[in-house]
């Protein structure tokens, strides 16, 4: 069963306190996402540093019950 939109975003905010999560189906599927996630976290690291923190939220379930995750980081301005 593929993960939804909530679960994905809990799971970031949960790692991320403050993190502003915007998910978006791309195939209608529930099964292959995209993320944007901004979160003061990230202030100071760079691109790949953001992407492996929002994986290590999404822990063994990235590549599992989440299948596709397209991601895109930011830090709030």
């Amino acid at each position: 069963m593929p993960m939804s939109a909530s679960e994905i975003e809990t799971a970031i905010v949960e790692a991320l306190p403050g993190a502003v999560v915007e998910m978006t189906d791309l195939a209608g599927d529930n099964d292959h996402w995209a993320a944007k996630v901004t979160a003061p976290q990230f202030a100071g690291k760079n691109r790949i540093q953001q992407h492996k923190m929002v994986y290590a939220a999404l822990g063994e379930k990235m590549g599992g019950v989440l299948h596709a995750l397209q991601l895109s980081t930011a830090v709030p301005t």
